[in-house]
């Protein structure tokens, strides 16, 4: 999680999560039906060679169960599907500013787009005019991934939002967080100090049948570590599940104040640590990263596996 609106040399606090209402669902693309959230994303899909079929499940901030958190994803039936998250900065709500508002209006920019033609099935032109679309104030970490029919998976990521990709059991695809200091994330923005698609990693990745990819905000990363979320989808086949289960061994360490998460171990990379005369008793900082939390879990499925659409 990242804790800080950039704004030159300005610092404040910041936090993350969602647009949808359903905590917890099931979406198998192709299939219509199962889609979530906007059906401007479903513009004339067609079948593929692989699809995602997908679940997801995201669990607030406790101070924010209310509002629901100001995290937002979508996902959306088109081509072989996409899949998307932005990561609301919270440091906002000091300035009177929702801070779910950007992240909610990025991504249903961003799902209506999906198909439009100067998008031409780029995640990185997607960012691009989602964002020029956006007016609400405020700023949000973004990431978008899209499928191709024909296995070929292409990800635009700006600031700290995640993407794992595993296969057989093992990681052979990774994100990497972009920031400017611990805490503070690339993020777009409202203001013209904030990032663009220009800033955006890029990465492109083949995927075959039975490959598995978990997308999710820092609320997720901070808390889990890679083999942790290796081991939870080795026990959950059903991505539905496996979504749920992530989120709530997310949540359980974030509020484990005795647990060494790998948000405590970066920070204590970067010197942020008890003070000295705790280091002298043998304690060091520990405990998970209070957050919003959203997981998208996708299987990729060949489209004879996948329903048909209704």
């Amino acid at each position: 999680m990242a804790n800080s609106i950039y704004r030159a040399s300005i610092l404040q606090s910041y936090s993350q999560l969602l647009f949808q209402p359903c905590l917890s669902n099931k979406h198998c693309v192709p299939k219509k039906t199962n889609l979530l959230c906007f059906a401007s994303s479903q513009l004339n899909p067609a079948r593929s060679e692989v699809s995602f079929c997908i679940g997801t499940h995201l669990i607030p901030h406790p101070n924010k169960v209310e509002r629901g958190g100001e995290d937002a994803f979508f996902v959306s039936n088109f081509k072989g599907g996409v899949i998307a998250v932005a990561d609301g900065v919270s440091g906002w709500a000091e300035q009177n500013v929702d801070p779910s508002l950007f992240s909610k209006e990025i991504m249903a920019n961003a799902s209506s787009l999906v198909g439009n033609l100067e998008v031409n099935y780029d995640p990185q032109i997607l960012i691009r005019k989602a964002h020029a679309a956006t007016c609400s104030k405020g700023s949000a970490t973004a990431i978008v991934a899209m499928l191709e029919r024909n296995g070929t998976m292409k990800v635009a990521s700006v600031g700290d939002c995640g993407l794992r990709v595993i296969r057989k059991g093992q990681i052979i695809f990774s994100t990497t967080p972009q920031e400017h200091y611990f805490d503070c994330p690339y993020q777009l923005s409202s203001e013209l100090v904030g990032q663009t698609y220009l800033d955006a990693v890029v990465s492109s990745v083949e995927l075959v049948e039975g490959d598995t990819i978990v997308m999710g905000s820092d609320g997720l990363f901070d808390n889990v570590f890679d083999g942790e979320i290796v081991s939870t989808l080795a026990a959950h086949s059903d991505v539905v599940e496996a979504a749920k289960a992530l989120a709530k061994l997310a949540s359980n360490h974030s509020l484990d104040s005795r647990f060494d998460s790998p948000y405590t171990i970066e920070a204590r990379s970067k010197g942020l640590d008890v003070p000295f005369w705790k280091k002298i008793l043998g304690m060091k900082l520990t405990g998970g990263k209070l957050d919003d939390i959203t997981v998208i879990v996708g299987q990729v499925v060949s489209s004879a596996a996948s329903p048909q659409p209704t």
